[in-house]
């Protein structure tokens, strides 16, 4: 049986998620600058729910960006926390992977071009491809880039997703090819998504110790510096 509980608050939106043996429940709300109030309440009521001891858990995941640097701390330090307090093993999982999977999911396609908004006119991005098992295989790596760089993704029958998209729609279609009907611009990362992704790597054994419990943020300046004489 397996038992991970998982958080993401990479994004706007703030979720956990608890897969039990297969079934998944999951706390989700959109709520900007509230992630530190909501992600407790959410993991507590799920395991009230399911009967569970954090103890009882296989892992704690989470969603480790890229994505606001303020979310992805809550995130880590919450599973950190979870995790060194019930003698857990962490499971750091992309959150680009995660909204490419949901995506993948709900269009019933294969390959994503993941794209956060990642502010100073930037893209968080990675392109995924969905496999007949589930799991999601990232091709190239995963950057910020300024949407008219973003890397063209190889032949496929791609769609795009994410905030990256709603805010640059324009600009990254004509790069990428996309059109319009290929554009998810709503869709946002899930921690149910990231439960599904831990759940392939804790079979496969890629589970870490709480203190690697860490961000990736993808780039190492927060804000735009200001110029001279400014």
């Amino acid at each position: 049986m397996t038992r991970i509980l998982a958080i993401e608050t990479a994004t706007e939106a703030c979720s956990v998620a608890l897969l039990v043996d297969g079934e998944i429940r999951e706390r989700f709300e959109v709520a900007p600058r509230r992630h530190a109030a909501l992600v407790l309440p959410f993991a507590e009521s799920l395991l009230q729910e399911a009967g569970l001891a954090p103890g009882a858990l296989d892992a704690v995941a989470f969603g480790r960006g890229p994505g606001s640097f303020t979310g992805l701390r809550i995130a880590a330090g919450m599973a950190q926390g979870m995790a060194f307090g019930a003698d857990l093993p962490v499971i750091p999982v992309s959150t680009l992977a995660a909204l490419a999977l949901g995506a993948a999911r709900d269009r019933q396609m294969q390959d994503v071009l993941a794209a956060l908004d990642a502010r100073m006119k930037e893209v968080y991005w990675g392109a995924w491809r969905c496999q007949p098992d589930g799991s999601m295989e990232l091709v190239g790596d995963e950057g910020v880039y300024a949407p008219a760089d973003v890397p063209r993704a190889e032949a496929g029958d791609w769609i795009g997703a994410g905030s990256g998209w709603d805010s640059y729609a324009d600009v990254l279609a004509d790069r990428c090819g996309l059109a319009p009907s290929a554009i998810v611009r709503e869709a946002k990362p899930h921690a149910a998504d990231v439960a599904r992704i831990a759940g392939d790597l804790l079979y496969r054994g890629y589970v870490f110790a709480p203190e690697q419990a860490l961000p990736v943020y993808l780039r190492d300046n927060v804000a735009d510096k200001p110029k001279a004489g400014a």
